[in-house]
């Protein structure tokens, strides 16, 4: 080889190496910050790590650890794309720290988010917390909203000194894993998950009231929220909400799978067994808690004794090559084994009704329909009870299981 040849080789080698060490991340804990639109600032942690000489992320949310293995650079800049909800960062390497956006993916539109991470820094929203003039571990009826909007909520919160962890359950499901603190008479939580960024704040009146709430979501949502301390704070029954029209005993569908081939309920596979019917949105996070209750502990344990699981998703677009790339990737991240159909409907308001004529006031995701052995729809549940929510958590497995159980014995 030439020496001009053997001179442009290790010039080559030399700016590779400065490339990667321009874009190494340091390791440890860092604190990210989004911006709304109204200029708050929607905190979260994060740890970065080096696994076999690839860099990964581990956001923190309470007790929850979502691992981001998609992490990647060139020159300054960092491109970390979301296992879940169709979503990524681009970042630029300023110094130490970060700098850039988080892009959530629509189908049809983008939302754009600034944020910012710095390494090094373990706390979530003050380096330094006033001592707290009240502890509100217990459960809280909350309102959210007003008029049309209102609605009522239970808020489960646990305090330890400042630190503050808990959710809150909706009749569609919770907030997942929020975490945050108290700092004298202010309450702050917030929560990250790739998809959904969440910050609620509020005054403490006294050790039994939350006042001048506010609730942002996203770029832009937000809502105003109060609460009251109340120990038998609860939802209504969650198989009461959504039920089949009159004269209804059934339901039946035919939806393409994501290869493309039409699967129907009315199919071999589903007769004389016990089917559930999961209706899902690759975009819903309760919807993902429930999926991984699926996977992980329920499709296992029953599959062999005769039950089936369908899972229907309501995409964000009715464009199918999107649709399926998006539950293609919730599909590989939980290793689903049962069918997962893509309805060419939206998660507007009133597709599933048309989609599934037969449900009366179908209230939101995930919804979940019980079919017993001859085909009739036994019960519907309405929402997911996530882990994030502790016993509420537990309560709805032991129930869930105790149904499959009785059913297959028929």
């Amino acid at each position: 080889m030439k020496t001009r040849q053997i001179l442009s080789v290790l010039l080559l080698f030399a700016l590779c190496g400065t490339v990667s060490a321009q874009t190494k991340l340091q390791t440890g804990t860092w604190r990210g910050a989004l911006k709304t639109s109204t200029g708050n600032e929607l905190p979260f942690n994060f740890e970065v790590n080096d696994i076999a000489g690839q860099q990964q992320l581990v956001i923190i949310n309470g007790d929850e650890r979502l691992k981001v293995t998609d992490v990647k650079a060139a020159g300054d800049s960092v491109f970390i794309h979301m296992p879940l909800f169709d979503s990524e960062f681009r970042l630029k390497l300023q110094g130490d720290s970060l700098a850039g956006s988080w892009i959530k993916h629509y189908g049809v539109s983008d939302a754009v988010m600034a944020f910012s991470a710095t390494p090094n820094v373990a706390w979530r929203f003050f380096k330094n917390d006033e001592k707290p003039s009240f502890d509100v571990t217990g459960l809280w009826s909350a309102v959210f909203g007003e008029g049309d909007t209102r609605e009522e909520l239970v808020g489960v919160l646990k305090q330890s000194g400042s630190k503050l962890t808990g959710t809150f359950l909706s009749t569609s499901g919770d907030y997942r894993y929020l975490q945050g603190t108290i700092t004298g008479d202010q309450l702050y939580l917030s929560c990250f998950d790739g998809g959904h960024a969440f910050l609620f704040t509020a005054k403490i009146s006294d050790a039994r009231t939350l006042t001048d709430g506010k609730y942002f979501s996203g770029l832009s949502g937000f809502d105003k929220w109060s609460a009251v301390k109340n120990d038998n704070a609860k939802l209504p029954d969650a198989y009461s909400l959504t039920v089949l029209k009159s004269g209804y005993k059934t339901i039946d569908f035919t939806f393409k799978d994501l290869k493309g081939n039409n699967v129907s309920l009315s199919d071999k596979r589903f007769k004389n067994k016990v089917v559930i019917v999961q209706i899902l949105g690759s975009w819903c996070p309760n919807c993902m808690d429930e999926t991984n209750y699926f996977v992980s502990s329920y499709y296992n344990k029953y599959h062999d004794k005769g039950v089936e699981v369908i899972g229907l998703a309501y995409e964000r677009t009715t464009d199918f090559a999107k649709s399926q790339r998006t539950v293609q990737q919730l599909k590989a991240h939980f290793n689903v084994p049962y069918p997962l159909l893509i309805t060419g409907f939206t998660p507007s308001k009133g597709d599933p009704e048309k989609s599934l004529p037969m449900l009366a006031d179908f209230k939101g995701f995930p919804t979940t329909i019980i079919i017993d052995k001859k085909g009739e729809v036994r019960k519907i549940h309405t929402g997911f009870s996530g882990p994030g929510t502790g016993v509420y958590y537990t309560e709805f497995i032991d129930e869930f299981q105790k149904l499959t159980e009785d059913l297959l014995a028929e």
